[in-house]
């Protein structure tokens, strides 16, 4: 099953990452997400908020039956994986690497794509089996580090997330990246509470031709 998610991640190489959007508004974003042309969306687990494990958890149930290709994002512990598994979640992405979450993400048979910034993460990452490595924050970082950090980890393949638009999607490209995750860019809250559809299918048809 992980090999298709994967290839899913590989070729539509746009995650779109779902932050603080109510489990009740989601069926319509994801609608929404997919006219423009991107099949993977994140729900992010929200620790701040409370409530927010179980709103994120509702969520994810709510796009198990739709063609999304979708995962849990934020995750920080081994219980999480299990509970976004459970919810229907084919992959797990966190802000940073953690090897316990990512040993139950592989044990449960699920994509593992840890956060790392520096070669060492990126390195300690991909050796504890991670899938795809999440180089964060990429929009500070830039294409010109990802492309230096890139020259001697060829073989792991990285996404880039934080602060990617359709105009800079691109360079992150060229400089090695496999894909880009995308949130607020994306996903507006305020789209989304005022049911601004059209504008968030328009933004994800921007990324998916930047793509391309």
């Amino acid at each position: 099953m992980s090999h298709s998610v994967l290839e899913t991640i590989l070729e539509s190489k746009v995650i779109a990452i779902v932050r603080g959007i109510p489990s009740g508004q989601i069926s319509d974003l994801a609608s929404a997400i997919r006219a423009g042309g991107l099949r993977c969306i994140e729900v992010t687990f929200d620790h701040a908020a409370p409530g927010g494990l179980e709103d994120t958890l509702a969520a994810i149930r709510a796009l198990r039956d739709t063609d999304m290709c979708v995962g849990a994002g934020t995750v920080m512990s081994p219980e999480e994986v299990r509970l976004a598994k459970e919810a229907g979640a084919s992959y797990i992405i966190s802000p940073n690497t953690n090897p316990a979450v990512i040993r139950e993400t592989k044990s449960m048979g699920l994509v593992s794509i840890p956060g790392a910034m520096t070669p060492s993460e990126v390195a300690e990452a991909w050796s504890l089996g991670a899938d795809l490595v999440k180089l964060f924050p990429a929009g500070v970082l830039g294409p010109a580090y990802i492309k230096a950090l890139k020259a001697p980890l060829k073989h792991i393949p990285v996404t880039a997330v934080g602060g990617v638009t359709p105009e800079n999607t691109p360079g992150f490209l060229s400089a090695g990246c496999a894909g880009v995750g995308v949130g607020g860019n994306l996903v507006s809250p305020k789209l989304v509470s005022e049911g601004r559809w059209e504008e968030i299918t328009a933004a994800a048809r921007a990324y998916a031709e930047a793509v391309r």
